[in-house]
């Protein structure tokens, strides 16, 4: 296994005992400290395939790897201690505290409890919830995107390896679901856990991860690639009718400014280097076709529309 493969998916297939084949044959590696997403329609196995790293699901053949070891040969209670699991309906028990909902694997390890409170507490901070207010609240006296946020939390506590995530954001409205998924890739840039998501949104796919795996039914493996390359690069039929007819507009979304082709001088509106060329779009065009672009309080030349054309066409 690469030394940057945190997870590997090496010909993994999944037959149930009415013949049904749910994946088939399947291989992929998740790079340490990326994103994973698994996209597609209803029965492509996307869930079966995410359950098996974890040993929900024990594959019919082939071998899930984690971190260069066979999960077959981990005891499975002791591998999901291993690995944070967040679902879409969060899963917190009712009767206990946020606090103790977040320290339920710790205290399974064996932290003391001084220890184990620390660490809830430390997480609680860190996806936005104010221990001091929420901790002692129980999940019927929190909102839905609050109680996603302590599954967060609490599938982050005891330092996982890995996170798999199940429709993470999808039972929440569409703003919460926004806002949490900024969260998500604010703390997963900070803690750098390497996560398997599982949705069934192309739009949420390509915004969260770093590789995106689109399956069809039976579990087969159309694509697995960074978002760009997948709008701009589709594999097969299926996967640009999946990606949709404006995957040339979700590119520009998923894709950088860079600092190639900008002109010297300055502008009225500015923007920082780094924002997506969708976001530099719509400054360009309120700039009167052209903006000038900054980092670190440092102006770097200015951006017209012929140049954010160029930096388009080379998406991908």
């Amino acid at each position: 296994m690469p030394n940057d493969a945190m997870i590997r998916l090496d010909r993994v297939t999944k037959t149930y005992a009415d013949g049904t084949t749910a994946v088939a044959e399947l291989s992929l590696d998740v790079p340490r400290g990326e994103i994973c997403v698994l996209v597609g329609p209803s029965g492509c196995g996307k869930t079966t395939t995410m359950k098996m790293v974890n040993r929900l699901i024990d594959p019919t053949s082939g071998a899930v790897l984690l971190d260069g070891e066979d999960v077959s040969r981990i005891d499975p209670n002791e591998l999901r201690r291993r690995i944070g699991y967040v679902i879409q309906n969060v899963g917190l028990f009712p009767h206990r505290s946020v606090r103790d909902n977040v320290t339920t694997v710790p205290r399974l390890l064996g932290w003391d409890r001084k220890r184990a409170r620390a660490r809830a507490e430390e997480l609680l901070d860190l996806v936005g919830l104010d221990p001091s207010t929420y901790g002692g609240r129980y999940p019927a006296q929190l909102s839905g995107g609050q109680r996603q946020r302590v599954g967060v939390a609490r599938a982050l506590a005891a330092d996982p390896l890995v996170m798999l995530m199940d429709e993470p954001f999808s039972a929440v409205d569409p703003i919460a679901r926004e806002r949490l998924q900024n969260e998500f890739l604010r703390i997963q840039g900070e803690v750098g856990t390497t996560v398997v998501l599982v949705t069934h949104d192309i739009d949420e796919a390509v915004r969260l991860g770093t590789r995106v795996a689109i399956l069809r039914q039976g579990g087969h493996l159309e694509q697995y690639a960074p978002p760009a390359e997948l709008l701009t690069a589709p594999a097969s039929e299926f996967v640009a009718g999946f990606v949709g007819s404006d995957r040339m507009v979700k590119a520009l979304s998923v894709t950088r400014l860079r600092r190639d082709g900008l002109e010297p001088g300055t502008a009225d509106t500015t923007i920082a280097l780094g924002v997506d060329l969708g976001q530099a779009l719509v400054a360009v065009l309120a700039g009167g076709g052209r903006v000038e672009v900054r980092d670190d309080g440092r102006s770097l030349g200015v951006l017209t529309a012929d140049g954010l054309v160029r930096q388009a066409q080379q998406t991908g």
